[in-house]
């Protein structure tokens, strides 16, 4: 089973390229991030037609997360527990139903949190704790659970082509690192590194700069994966010429292939 995670930056003016992309790569579950559209302007139609069906927690002009399935999808939750601003739409989960077993999974839009010298930074601190905290009680159903997205934060030096260029960047903060240590400290695996563990492994360039012409990338879009379903990785790579299409994403997909049998 192929799962994945892309922040499509307007799921509406990139639909082309995800309809491509679904074609060409073929996940049986796709987590998007920063789908920038109300639920009702989300196009479930030409989705459907691929065999997808869709949950969306959407807003308008900014933000917004949906889980596309070529299975039932069940359970779904919409937002963080005690989110003190549910207006940001940053979080849906739901349990996907397979042949004989079931999975869950979770599409996340972590806050930037850029100036850090604005609230926005103790913002993204703060909803990184309420993650960990739900992400603490999901663990203890013991299932295959998959938390994906676009997490806005740099693990380590290897994970940017020029590190030092983001040292006063909210995504490469200390405080930002340790708080993605401490989630993975739960008992999660960091999907994509456990198969590349190399450098060079980046999900993002800037559309600036000419920073995918110089591969002048970041790595910021993770699948952090319960014990259960690290043991079912086989494989995990970085979907990277979606980002040479006309009109690309700055993101590129990343997916984890599972045996689920």
């Amino acid at each position: 089973m192929k799962i994945a995670t892309w922040n499509i930056n307007g799921v509406r003016a990139r639909i082309d390229s995800l309809t491509a992309w679904l074609k060409e790569s073929q996940p049986d579950v796709a987590c998007l991030q920063e789908i920038k559209t109300v639920d009702e302007g989300f196009p479930a139609g030409a989705l459907s037609d691929l065999g997808y069906s869709a949950a969306v927690f959407g807003q308008k002009g900014f933000n917004g997360v949906a889980l596309l399935s070529k299975y039932p999808i069940e359970d779904v939750r919409r937002g963080l527990p005690e989110d003190p601003d549910p207006n940001q739409s940053r979080y849906i989960e739901a349990v996907i139903s397979v042949p004989g077993t079931a999975l869950r999974v979770a599409s996340i839009y972590l806050p930037n949190g850029n100036p850090i010298a604005t609230e926005k930074f103790p913002y993204k601190l703060a909803w990184m704790q309420r993650l960990e905290a739900h992400a603490r009680d999901l663990l203890a159903h013991e299932e295959v659970l998959i938390l994906a997205g676009d997490y806005n934060v740099i693990p380590e030096p290897v994970d940017a082509k020029r590190p030092q260029a983001w040292v006063n960047d909210a995504l490469f903060q200390p405080a930002s690192r340790a708080a993605l240590r401490s989630l993975q400290a739960l008992g999660f695996t960091d999907g994509l590194r456990a198969c590349e563990p190399g450098p060079g492994v980046y999900t993002f360039w800037d559309y600036q700069a000419g920073a995918w012409q110089k591969d002048d990338g970041i790595r910021i879009d993770h699948l952090m994966l319960s014990p259960q379903a690290a043991d079912r990785l086989r494989s995990a790579k970085v979907d990277r010429f979606t980002r040479a299409w006309e009109k690309p994403s700055d993101h590129v997909p990343v997916w984890g292939e599972f045996d689920l049998g």
